[in-house]
């Protein structure tokens, strides 16, 4: 069996710990890889390692933080085909989908290059006789990052690169789901030249999480996952003086206007919908249909539902995959099972699904389902899955007041053809990433992600211009050079520009 490491000190490590867990491959239903759960022990060892290492790389310059930089950025570049495989196999993903996540990361490397045009401070020459003022920031120390099954390559390269690039040293614990891509890229990392302790990676559940929030050396946090883990991430870690940024869950709404084109509204709702099984933080979950709108989209979509080719990720005909584990079926299939229960017509029923060859994969087809209330489970949950639900509204307002009465406020989109409702709409949903005719607004990495109300606690939001602020603080410096001979003119009074 084989067995997937942690990277610790520029080398691959199982650790002291004795427990494991399973690493499955969704498609087959078949264990492929064990990983190591860390212990308290080898996180410690860990985040020592990376304080011994902070001391110099946060002296290091500019320009050898670059260089390293755009050599990691080339190696991305040169293993994308190896990394989409390796997380299509773990996540079961298609691998199309898998590359679109390695390109979507290899931004904020890119990004994260720019370090010297981003670190550069203020000036401000003569603020008082003599008296210049200036400020720059610096470091925090050890960061650590916690991150999510659904983009093992995509959310650590929100954080990482940024970090590293501004002189802190990394703790990553991906999901010990689909773990190899972590330890694939801390090779890429040694390659790239980073020294040994800059960037270290260990697997594990709660006990490597809190080993992590309590760690005394470990200065700044960074978390992608869902809401309940997302609020005891940021408690706990705040409570530990720690600075901490948790983006948590999502339940995203698409409105849809009477004068969209059904045609390619549909096309993008069942993308966005389906697409990576629905395992997204920013995937449509929820289609509002204002007015007339409802049955003619239901309709498009739900053909366009039944002819979604469902198999293995590795298979080119594929555009969707398994979802993660059997767990994760099971729930998505009694959700959807709870639905119709409650009320709830199954225009498109996606349970029971079996893909030739591969009867023991983790399979959930995709499902779309109208006539949704907001009391029915299959609206109030996060179901995580491939499954659309279509709510009715009568209007715009209703619809946007819809949206703002749910606790999530991560992504949102409208699809219409009135440049007055959708500004309307932009500036009235309580809601962090916004698209219109756009169903996955995830911004470019020189902005920066993230949500609102239940899906962001804490002050700053990932990567981009809020991501170099968080990983970073401000030194404010003001001097003076007096002549040996001048008067000192000092005074016991409050210091004032003269």
């Amino acid at each position: 069996m084989r067995t997937v490491n942690h990277w610790i000190g520029g080398k691959p490590t199982t650790g002291d710990s004795t427990r494991t867990a399973p690493v499955w491959n969704p498609a087959t239903g078949e264990q492929q890889a064990e990983v190591p759960l860390a212990s308290a022990a080898d996180v410690d060892t860990a985040v020592r390692t990376a304080a011994a290492a902070f001391e110099s790389w946060s002296q290091s310059s500019l320009s050898q933080r670059t260089k390293i930089l755009f050599a990691f950025r080339q190696l991305i570049v040169e293993h994308t085909q190896q990394l989409a495989e390796m997380i299509s196999d773990e996540h079961g993903k298609v691998v199309s989908d898998a590359r679109g996540e390695v390109q979507r990361g290899l931004e904020v490397v890119e990004f994260a290059c720019g370090i010297p045009q981003l670190l550069k401070g203020e000036y401000s020459d003569q603020v008082s006789t003599g008296v210049d003022l200036f400020s720059f920031r610096e470091p925090l120390g050890v960061c650590a990052g916690i991150t999510p099954f659904n983009f093992p390559a995509m959310v650590p390269m929100w954080m990482y690169p940024v970090a590293i690039a501004c002189g802190n040293t990394f703790v990553l614990k991906p999901s010990e789901r689909d773990p190899s891509t972590a330890e694939y890229v801390a090779q890429l990392w040694a390659e790239a030249g980073l020294p040994d302790g800059v960037f270290n990676v260990v697997h594990g559940d709660k006990e490597a999480v809190d080993a992590l929030l309590d760690h005394p050396e470990v200065a700044a946090v960074s978390f992608v996952g869902s809401t309940p883990i997302a609020r005891y991430i940021h408690e706990r870690g705040t409570a530990a003086g720690k600075r901490v940024q948790a983006l948590g869950g999502a339940k995203n709404h698409a409105i849809v206007l009477p004068d969209a084109p059904v045609d390619y509204t549909s096309d993008h709702l069942v993308a966005a919908a389906f697409g990576s099984a629905g395992e997204r933080c920013m995937a449509i979950s929820a289609a509002v249909a204002v007015g007339g709108a409802a049955d003619e989209l239901v309709a498009a979509v739900s053909e366009k539902a039944r002819n979604t080719k469902v198999g293995p990720g590795r298979d080119a005909d594929s555009e969707m995959g398994p979802v993660i584990t059997a767990a994760a079926r099971d729930r998505i299939v009694g959700l959807i099972g709870s639905g119709a229960e409650q009320g709830a017509t199954l225009a498109v029923d996606g349970r029971g699904i079996s893909v030739p060859g591969h009867e023991n994969g983790f399979f959930v087809g995709p499902t779309v389902i109208d006539n949704v209330t907001r009391d029915m489970d299959v609206y109030r949950e996060e179901i995580f899955g491939p499954v659309l639900s279509v709510v009715r509204a009568e209007t715009v307002d209703e619809a946007i007041a819809l949206i703002n009465a749910n606790p999530y406020g991560n992504g949102t989109a409208i699809f219409t053809s009135s440049g007055e409702a959708a500004r309307r709409f932009q500036r009235g949903v309580k809601v962090g990433m916004i698209g219109i005719n756009v169903p996955i607004p995830v911004p470019m990495a020189y902005y920066s992600f993230g949500g609102w109300k239940d899906s962001l606690f804490g002050d700053k939001h990932i990567h981009g211009p809020e991501g170099v602020s968080f990983y970073t603080r401000a030194k404010v410096v003001t001097s003076r050079w007096p002549r040996v001979s001048q008067d000192s003119a000092a005074s016991f009074h409050f210091p004032t520009a003269t």
